[in-house]
C-alpha cells in the first residue's frame, strides 16, 4: 500500500500502534474475566479459548516475520497454494491446537507478552517495510502498516468473539474500525477475492466510509485491486457505512440486512443494488 494524497502514513501508522498497545490490556482483562473457556464463542464451532488460542497464534505469527521464534511452519501451513479461504480456513484449524491445557489458563499473559514483543520490534521500521506472510499464501508480502492494521482487526474481531460467548461488553470504537479499514483492507480484500465467481465480472465499487478513508474497489475478470482514496471516475455502485458496521459486515460479524435496517449502511450510484455483490466476491477470513 503507497502513500495516499492527504494521508501522513507514518502518523497513520503511529495511531494504528496506538490502537493496538490499548486494546492488548483490554483483551487481557477480557480473558482474565472469561467465566468459562469452553463456553461458545460468537465464531462458532470455536470455544472462547479457542478464540483466545487463534489470537495468541496470530500475534506469534505476525512477530515471527521478525524473531524467528516460531519454525515449525511446515506443519501448520497446507501444501500447496489453493485458495484464500481454504488456506485460512486449515492454517485457523491448526492455530487454535497450538496451546496446550496449561497456556491455556493463561491467555491474557501470554496474548499481552506476544502482543508487547511486536510492538517492541517493529517500533523503529517504518510503516512501508516488508512482512512476509505465508499464511495468506506463499508469496504473499504485506506491509508493516498492513500488518499492524491486520493484528489490530483481529484483537478487535476476536475480542467481540470473546465477550459475546463470555457475556462481556465489548466495543470497537470508529476511529479503531478506520485504522482497519485504511490500513488493512486495501491489502487484503484482493487476497480475499473469489476468483471462480470473480471470472467474467467486472463492477467498480466507491466504498466511503463516513469519517474516512474511502476505497475503491474494482473486480475485472477474476482479479480485484482496492486502492484508498482514489482519483474521482465514475464507479457502478457507491456503497456509504459507518466504519464500525462496514468492518463487522466485511468479517461477518453482523448481518448485512442488520446494518441496512439500522441505517448503517446504504447503496447508490448508478447501479445500487450491485452493493451486495461485494459479500459475494470478496470471501470472509
Amino acid at each position: 500500500m503507497g502513500a495516499v494524497a492527504g494521508v501522513d502514513p507514518v502518523a497513520e501508522h503511529e495511531r494504528a500502534r496506538a490502537a493496538l498497545r490499548a486494546v492488548i490490556p483490554r483483551l487481557d482483562r477480557l480473558l482474565r474475566a472469561a467465566p468459562d473457556l469452553d463456553a461458545p464463542s460468537g465464531v462458532p464451532p470455536w470455544t472462547v479459548g479457542d478464540a483466545g488460542a487463534h489470537l495468541c497464534a496470530v500475534y506469534l505469527a505476525f512477530c515471527s516475520a521478525f524473531t524467528h521464534e516460531f519454525a515449525d511452519w511446515d506443519g501448520v501451513l497446507p501444501a500447496g497454494d489453493g485458495s484464500f479461504t481454504e488456506r485460512i480456513t486449515a492454517v485457523n484449524a491448526k492455530s487454535i491446537g497450538l496451546l496446550d491445557a496449561d497456556e491455556r489458563r493463561h491467555l491474557g499473559e501470554l496474548l499481552t507478552e506476544r502482543g508487547e514483543r511486536f510492538l517492541h520490534v517493529t517500533r523503529d521500521l517504518a510503516p512501508g517495510t516488508p512482512v512476509a506472510a505465508p499464511w495468506y499464501g506463499q508469496k504473499v508480502v504485506l506491509t508493516l502498516a498492513n500488518a499492524t492494521g491486520l493484528m489490530l482487526s483481529e484483537s478487535l474481531l476476536h475480542g467481540l468473539d470473546v465477550a459475546r460467548g463470555a457475556r462481556i461488553p465489548w466495543t470497537i470504537g470508529a476511529d479503531e474500525a478506520r485504522l482497519v479499514i485504511g490500513q488493512a483492507m486495501p491489502a487484503v480484500m484482493p487476497l480475499a477475492l473469489d476468483e471462480a465467481k470473480a471470472q467474467g465480472v467486472r463492477i467498480s465499487f466507491d466504498v466511503v466510509i463516513k469519517g474516512g478513508p474511502r476505497l475503491a474497489v474494482v473486480v475485472d475478470d477474476g482479479t480485484a485491486t482496492v486502492t484508498r482514496d482514489a482519483p474521482p471516475r465514475a464507479y457502478d455502485c457507491r456503497i456509504t457505512a459507518e466504519p464500525t458496521a462496514f468492518l463487522l459486515i466485511s468479517f461477518r460479524r453482523t448481518p448485512l440486512w442488520t446494518a441496512i435496517a439500522r441505517g448503517r449502511i446504504r447503496a447508490g450510484g448508478r447501479r445500487p443494488w450491485l452493493a451486495l455483490r461485494l459479500s459475494e466476491l470478496i470471501a470472509g477470513p
